[in-house]
């Protein structure tokens, strides 16, 4: 039976919440439990430096988030569990695939737009406070998911732009060194969840 790989992370930003486990934990452990599915899941603690910078804090957070993922169910003797820091090759595709991608792709994410029109909202430079780790984490992201020739990304809804930029980086790189260099990945959103706000009304985070 051919196999599909599935791959779920999560950034440790503070404590988990609801969010977490809704748009990621859940359809991440119900897609380990598929006889045809092998699964991936990982700390994304160096996609965390864009906004923490404190040693002791993300370490804390890095543990909260391993945590949650063991106390909702994963299994570490049935999946790949790791955190993102100690595989030193995703770094190195994410060059690679740097260098594949237009600047285009960045202009147009999520998290770089988001910041920028808040900026623009307080009469600041659009480009106030933003560190080049923002700007480029779509491809860090792309690198996750396509080293581990993942074929199905579950996400939330504000995450599946960051697959769809994996998937066309990919192609681009396919189109230059064969069509089977990457695998194409594919997101996989619950309807019944799809963006889960905060108590404020934003995403919540």
């Amino acid at each position: 039976m051919a196999t599909q790989i599935a791959l779920t992370g999560i950034k440790p930003t503070g404590t988990p919440h609801v969010g977490n486990y809704l748009g990621a934990v859940l359809p991440g452990i119900e897609l380990a439990k598929r006889p045809d599915c092998t699964a991936y899941y990982f700390v994304a603690d160096y996609h965390a430096l864009t906004g923490a910078h404190s040693r002791e804090q993300l370490l804390h957070d890095t543990a909260e988030v391993a945590a949650m993922w063991l106390a909702f169910g994963l299994d570490p003797e049935e999946s790949v569990f790791y955190r993102q820091s100690d595989v030193p090759e995703i770094f190195e595709l994410s060059w690679i695939l740097a260098c594949f991608t237009p600047k285009g792709f960045m202009n147009k994410a999520h998290a770089y737009k988001a910041v920028a029109d808040v900026n623009r909202e307080a009469g600041e430079p659009e480009d106030a406070g933003v560190s080049m780790g923002l700007y480029t984490y779509p491809v860090l992201m792309a690198a996750d998911i396509l080293i581990v020739d993942a074929d199905v990304v579950p996400v939330g809804k504000d995450q599946v732009q960051h697959v769809e930029i994996a998937r066309d980086i990919a192609q681009r790189i396919n189109h230059s060194y064969g069509e089977h260099t990457l695998r194409l990945p594919s997101a996989s959103l619950r309807a019944q969840t799809q963006l889960v706000p905060g108590l404020d009304g934003r995403k919540m985070s």
